[in-house]
């Protein structure tokens, strides 16, 4: 592998209750984790996909955790490509907002000493947001992608992926509701972190 590349090792089928999708599992000499691309339908070579950038959420996205959206969020995307005629999530390995499971656990703690979820990050040495979307932007170019919808309510991810040679023909948002636990963080994501997020209504009212 040649450097800062990446490489799509090997696919795998795998069906699910949205539908079916190939699983891309990319390689890489950039910071050396294994990102994925489900992808739905033939994507090569087509615009205006619909495609999710999805930062790893063990807590949220496997445990279900309450303290955030993400899990929701990863449930509504596959929705959202599966019923599409083609269209991709990826699923990169950045717990934390980019910082890790770890620190993410000590960030959790002084969440609940009173602390946001931007100042507790701060608090230990951190930006707000450590993310970097460019493997995401080599993922779609690799699967030769030419224009995208992109899933998301975060400014700095469509600002990132334009950055890195992402054609985004379109925002497609992704409110899920909220519940008691997790107001105040999307609050804070809204208010420090410029998301567009209406908070309109709670879990129980969808």
């Amino acid at each position: 592998m040649s450097q800062n590349k990446i490489q799509n090792t090997v696919k795998a089928r795998i069906p699910t209750e949205y539908g079916d999708f190939i699983l891309h599992y990319y390689e890489n000499d950039i910071d050396h984790k294994e990102h994925l691309a489900l992808v739905h339908g033939e994507v090569s070579g087509q615009s205006d996909v619909p495609v999710r950038v999805h930062s790893e959420c063990l807590t949220g996205d496997v445990f279900g955790s309450h303290r955030c959206d993400c899990g929701e969020q990863l449930d509504e995307a596959m929705r959202i490509v599966g019923q599409a005629r083609c269209g991709i999530l990826i699923y990169l390995r950045q717990e934390g907002r980019g910082i890790g499971l770890f620190k993410k656990l000590q960030a959790y703690n002084l969440q609940d000493e009173g602390l946001d979820t931007v100042d507790a990050n701060l608090k230990l040495g951190h930006q707000a947001d450590e993310r970097d979307y460019r493997i995401a932007a080599l993922i779609l170019q690799d699967l030769g992608i030419k224009s995208i919808q992109l899933i998301t309510n975060n400014p700095k991810k469509i600002k990132d992926l334009e950055q890195y040679g992402i054609e985004i023909s379109q925002r497609i948002p992704i409110e899920v509701g909220h519940t008691h636990e997790n107001l105040s963080y999307l609050k804070t994501k809204a208010e420090k972190m410029a998301h567009f997020l209406l908070l309109g209504k709670n879990k129980a009212q969808k």
